[in-house]
């Protein structure tokens, strides 16, 4: 029934409308986005093609006999049209599960699309999943707001949100990254010995490829930048991929300012408001610190999960 093919470059454009019209697809996997950092990875993507036609995709890549969906990107996994029933996403596992033995992958590590990025319900993968006997190997906790359904801010918030105005901060959307990614990096640098994911020449040349999905807020006072976000504007959720506040920022409330705005504000429309996960090594570490920032917004759990099973 299923037609499998590996991913070639004059595949792009076919790649991207499937990606289009998919039921949980987002930006992350046009090609523009997921190639920017292709050196990095050694591609192993497939489509898959009933009667000729494009119905899913799987992006990927391989390191020696692991086949992953795709460690450059936070999720993963196949990604399909409304069309495709429950029974044929097993068939499609089937046939991607012997193609991959073929190419000599004995092992896969799948990141599955949390349900804040289905635009209907998606989870088939992760019944089939479920038949191949996968173990969950990382279960990292993220905190979202559901817009229909909010909690209200904690009192700390609200202290911190009456301060930043009363000081006079101006919450705005910037177009230079350069001096947010300074002090992001610094304090990414200083807390936690780590950098950014991105480097500040990757980010501004994915936010020229998608402007329209990857945009930065910044709190300022007095024309100065304290604190900002970069977020990433999927189909029906936020999803806030860096924070940070400098010395000032931070005793001020900047942040409160800031996310007030646009929870309430800017994209009270978004049905999801994602503020990414709080944990390290695999989701065994849980950052209380940060997570209680995220739930004083009024985010509650969602859950990004990654599997592995062998072929």
């Amino acid at each position: 029934m299923f037609e499998l093919k590996i991913y070639h470059l004059e595949n792009k454009k076919e790649w991207d409308d499937l990606i289009k019209k998919s039921k949980n697809g987002t930006f992350l996997f046009f090609r523009d986005y997921m190639d920017y950092h292709s050196s990095r990875f050694q591609d192993m993507s497939f489509l898959i093609y009933r009667k000729g036609k494009l119905e899913a995709v799987m992006p990927g890549n391989r390191v020696d006999d692991i086949f992953y969906s795709h460690q450059g990107l936070t999720y993963g996994g196949l990604i399909l049209t409304n069309k495709i029933t429950t029974i044929e996403v097993l068939d499609i596992f089937i046939l991607i599960n012997e193609s991959l033995k073929q190419f000599g992958i004995n092992t896969v590590i799948y990141k599955a699309i949390p349900a804040i990025y289905h635009n209907t319900p998606s989870d088939e993968d992760i019944y089939a999943l479920f038949l191949l006997k996968a173990e969950k190997i990382i279960c990292n906790i993220s905190s979202t707001i559901f817009q229909s359904n909010k909690i209200r801010f904690i009192e700390s918030r609200k202290s911190g949100l009456r301060k930043s105005t009363k000081e006079g901060v101006i919450v705005k959307e910037g177009d230079d990254f350069t001096e947010f990614w300074e002090m992001l990096s610094g304090n990414l640098n200083s807390k936690f010995q780590t950098k950014p994911a991105h480097s500040l020449e990757e980010i501004v040349l994915l936010q020229s490829r998608f402007p329209e999905n990857i945009k930065l807020f910044i709190a300022e006072l007095h024309t100065n930048i304290i604190a900002g976000t970069v977020i990433f504007l999927m189909n029906q959720t936020i999803h806030v991929q860096y924070i940070c506040a400098n010395e000032i920022g931070k005793s001020i409330g900047a942040l409160d300012l800031l996310f007030d705005s646009l929870i309430n504000n800017l994209f009270i429309n978004i049905p999801y408001f994602d503020f990414g996960h709080s944990n390290e090594e695999m989701g065994n570490y849980l950052n209380k610190k940060l997570i209680f920032q995220k739930e004083g917004f009024g985010g509650r759990g969602i859950v990004y999960e990654v599997y592995k099973y062998n072929l």
